[in-house]
């Protein structure tokens, strides 16, 4: 499948370079549609990640259903996500996948700091960097 996409961003022989909101830390992410859920791989700092691949389309829907800023609230695994934020509703039973949409054990929180800006790459949201929140476009 991959091979197929040619030169379209977010594959990975072209992963997209992006950075985190505020703080400007660059990670490489890309989709994985062969992985078992298939996934957003994201690779920072020595470190990867994997998301579900759906929670473009489901943060996607969430936010047009916001219809505003939302606050992103990034957090650790190990840390409770702030209620009303992105990192919340990424954690959620009452989200799409029923929970967490990050699939790499000890490392399942940071999804408001990895995955929006892989949306405003797609135009499909915009980033509020100074207030760290996020809308859809």
């Amino acid at each position: 499948m991959e091979s197929d996409m040619g030169g379209v961003p977010g594959t990975r022989g072209n992963p997209w370079i992006l950075k985190t909101p505020g703080s400007a830390v660059e990670y490489v992410a890309y989709r994985d549609p062969s992985h078992d859920p298939p996934a957003i791989v994201v690779r920072v700092e020595g470190k990867e990640m994997r998301y579900h691949l759906r929670c473009l389309n489901d943060l996607d829907e969430m936010l047009k259903s916001h219809r505003d800023w939302m606050l992103l609230g990034s957090a650790d695994e190990q840390e409770p996500a702030a209620a009303g934020t992105v990192e919340a509703w990424a954690r959620s039973p009452q989200n799409p996948v029923k929970g967490w949409y990050g699939l790499t054990k000890g490392h399942r929180g940071r999804f408001s700091q990895y995955i929006p800006p892989i949306m405003q790459a797609l135009n499909l949201a915009e980033i509020e960097e100074t207030l760290m929140k996020v809308r859809i476009t």
